[in-house]
């Protein structure tokens, strides 16, 4: 263990308690909760009634008029619904009330709601003071609880609220010591999944599926070639498959639709995690929407013992492609097994067949015995559904932790969906890769197991996806890996020195395996970050980063080094 004297103060409502903790969980800071006659650099407010404390900066946020408003001489206008905020650097969306300020105010601006200021700095002789009109901790319970409408998705609004607040304790002069989303000598962190639906088309004859396909190999895929969505090329590719049908069925023709020897060369020596069917032919109870029969697999796990072993020698994870498991605990327990019967491992995770959740669905998964889940993401669109890249803890369980889902291939290019020609794709799959590289945290990607061939081929553009990712500097992991890298940099804790009286010192704590890849203690130094001037990247470029895998002792002189001498240089180490 070792000590820095960097600690935040919060002084929250008492329903938001669990929120707070999960809070900075995501943002892997020293924190406590506020204790009077205790020091803090930095305190955190969101009752109504704000306490006499003095530290270097006040963040105070909340829509309610609040006494330190009087005392600063802040005059507020209205209260508004649902706005979209602004600073020099992102839009945030806010789904719960804001209060704005009326023109005339002393301070600065740092947020603005349409025309209206939604956010003042003010300089005092004793501190920094921030009001924000909004609340944060309701923000963060409805993005991890409710999650974003489809239009916001492309906004990672949870990672947002978390980089504000860092720009703001640098701004104020502070030092910030920080645990980021991503391991040591990584930008982030990327985890390919695959649903497996339907193993190839031998196991469908004369079925929706089967009818299905005909129809999109050939009379859809002239529609799509005259859209310019498909080559000629691949549309006479469609037809030699439909008319191969029958040779297939005999065993005369390779399966089009068979997934496995495709994703395993496309990717050689990357770890992948495939979520298969525990139960053919059971579509599941209490599906919502039409079609439910069609949600039935016409195979289970038991049909591909042989390429689920080659899987696992090549360094694959197997995971649950939930049927029931959303709303039954019992039935949950039942896949489980299924799966695990296979794999041998107690940590297995899923993914519920066509998304499926509700309001219970975390807790019935924990009850059942899940380790992970990554079922939250969107069916008609990619981003961020909870507004964030990391896995997290939801609200109302203790230890399931959540993998959320990024891009998937049907919600890219499915007429009903998004619809985007690959070049269109191209640029939206950039964009979440940016922000995974801005953000840290982990980019998850799903495509399906007959999407590589006839009569979808979107096989091309996720060759083309994963080269892409290949060359940049991530470090992918199985979706169980990935979890549990999280689960070991969740495992570390700050607490306050007792012995340092009237300090902020807060003390490094870890026990457990060896974090690999290692964590990064990230230090900031506040001082480098006042330029009022440059942008929020360029204010927080200067930080030193110092590899931790759990061996505290010998990282930390070298971390008060950085803390607390004024002649050191910010840099990246």
């Amino acid at each position: 263990m070792g000590g820095a004297d960097i600690l935040i103060g919060v002084i929250s409502r008492p329903d938001q308690v669990g929120v707070v903790e999960e809070f900075f969980e995501l943002f892997k800071t020293p924190w406590e909760p506020y204790r009077p006659g205790c020091a803090y650099d930095v305190v955190l407010v969101t009752t109504d009634v704000v306490p006499e404390v003095q530290p270097k900066l006040l963040l105070v946020y909340g829509t309610d008029t609040k006494q330190v408003d009087e005392s600063l001489g802040i005059r507020v206008c209205a209260l508004r619904k649902q706005a979209i905020l602004s600073d020099r650097d992102a839009v945030l969306p806010i789904y719960g009330d804001v209060l704005t300020f009326a023109e005339g105010n002393e301070g600065v601006v740092c947020l603005t709601a349409g025309s209206e200021s939604a956010g003042l700095r003010l300089t005092r002789s004793y501190a920094t003071v921030m009001r924000l009109g909004y609340d944060l901790f309701d923000e963060v319970e409805f993005l991890l609880s409710v999650g974003q409408p489809s239009e916001n998705a492309h906004i990672p609004t949870l990672d947002i609220h978390i980089m504000m607040l860092r720009e703001w304790i640098l701004r104020a002069g502070l030092n910030l010591l920080e645990i980021p989303p991503v391991p040591t000598g990584y930008s982030f962190s990327v985890c390919l999944t695959h649903d497996i639906d339907f193993v190839g088309i031998r196991n469908h004859k004369f079925d929706h599926t089967m009818w299905g396909f005909l129809y999109r190999a050939t009379i859809g895929s002239v529609g799509k070639y005259i859209r310019g969505r498909l080559s000629l090329r691949k549309l006479l590719k469609n037809w030699q498959a439909a008319v191969s049908l029958p040779m297939v069925y005999f065993g005369w023709a390779r399966d089009f639709w068979d997934p496995f020897d495709w994703y395993l060369e496309v990717e050689k020596n990357l770890p992948a995690t495939y979520f298969f069917i525990p139960f053919k032919g059971r579509a599941g109870e209490n599906v919502p929407g039409r079609n439910v029969s069609r949600r039935a697999a016409a195979y289970d796990i038991t049909y591909v013992r042989s390429w689920t072993a080659t899987l696992l020698k090549q360094g694959c994870e197997l995971g649950v492609h939930g049927i029931d498991s959303w709303h039954s605990s019992e039935k949950g327990r039942d896949e489980l097994a299924r799966i695990t019967a296979v794999t041998g491992s107690c940590n297995v995770g899923i993914r519920m067949h066509w998304l499926i959740r509700n309001e219970n669905t975390f807790r019935t998964l924990e009850e059942a015995g899940y380790s992970y889940d990554s079922s939250a993401g969107y069916n008609e669109t990619i981003g961020y559904r909870n507004g964030t890249t990391q896995a997290f803890c939801p609200t109302g369980v203790q230890a399931i932790l959540e993998l959320p889902l990024h891009i998937q291939d049907g919600a890219l290019f499915y007429p009903q969906r998004l619809d985007l020609s690959e070049s269109e794709a191209e640029k939206r799959c950039q964009t979440l890769i940016e922000n995974t590289s801005k953000f840290g945290g982990v980019l998850t990607l799903l495509w399906h197991d007959r999407s590589h061939g006839p009569e979808r081929f979107w096989g091309d553009f996720y060759v083309t996806l994963v080269q892409r990712l290949r060359s940049l500097d991530g470090w992918f992991g199985t979706a169980g890996h990935i979890v549990d890298w999280f689960r070991k940099r969740r495992a570390v804790r700050f607490e306050r020195d007792e012995t340092a009286v009237g300090s902020a010192q807060a003390w490094l704590r870890y026990v457990g395996q060896p974090i690999v890849p290692p964590l990064t203690l990230r230090v900031y130094r506040g001082s480098y970050a006042q330029d009022m001037s440059a942008t929020a990247s360029q204010r927080t470029a200067g930080f030193v980063d110092i590899p931790f895998n759990g061996e505290a002792d010998h990282q930390f002189d070298r971390l008060n080094q950085i803390l607390f001498d004024d002649s050191l240089h910010s840099v990246r180490a």
